[in-house]
């Protein structure tokens, strides 16, 4: 039995829905990648910068450990 032209139009319409929503979806996770990745870039750039810090400081403990013992030896001299 034949089907009728109203039967290939409403499956056509139902495939053209589901895809819809299949683009739809992968758009959604795509934003969502491209989000976490951009965090994950601030995130390491905020480390490094932290990581700096923390060598800065480290560097300026040891100047002032390395100016004392120099004017301990000077004075003992």
């Amino acid at each position: 039995m034949p089907r009728g032209r109203s039967t290939f139009t409403k499956r056509q319409k139902e495939h053209t829905r589901q895809q819809k929503q299949r683009d739809k979806a992968e758009r959604r996770s795509q934003r969502k990648q491209e989000k976490a990745v951009s965090g994950s870039t601030d995130d390491l750039a905020e480390m490094r910068a932290h990581a700096e810090e923390q060598a800065a400081l480290f560097n300026l403990d040891a100047e002032q450990e390395d100016t004392a013992e120099q004017s301990s030896d000077h004075l003992n001299e």
